[in-house]
């Protein structure tokens, strides 16, 4: 079966920000003051083939932890649904 994913990888909490930072000065800058915090992070989807969701949702797990995402500094979501 075909599956879609969705995969968001952000910061931990406790690592610094400094593209988040750049992104938040650059709001106050254009007048948005109003701006409390910003994190950046990635946004993935991908397709791919395996025989059921809990496959599909392994493999995605794997991908994530073995090259998408830097899982000392990162955490990541997934989303899987059929293509």
């Amino acid at each position: 079966m075909r599956f879609s994913a969705r995969i968001h990888i952000t910061l931990k909490p406790t690592v610094n920000d400094p593209q988040g930072n750049a992104v938040l000065g650059s709001l106050h800058t254009l007048g948005f003051e109003s701006t409390e915090a910003v994190r950046v992070g990635k946004y993935l989807t991908l397709t791919l083939d395996a025989a059921d969701d809990a496959e599909a949702k392994a493999q995605v797990g794997s991908m994530c932890e073995r090259l998408l995402a830097n899982t000392v500094i990162e955490s990541f979501e997934t989303e899987i649904g059929r293509a």
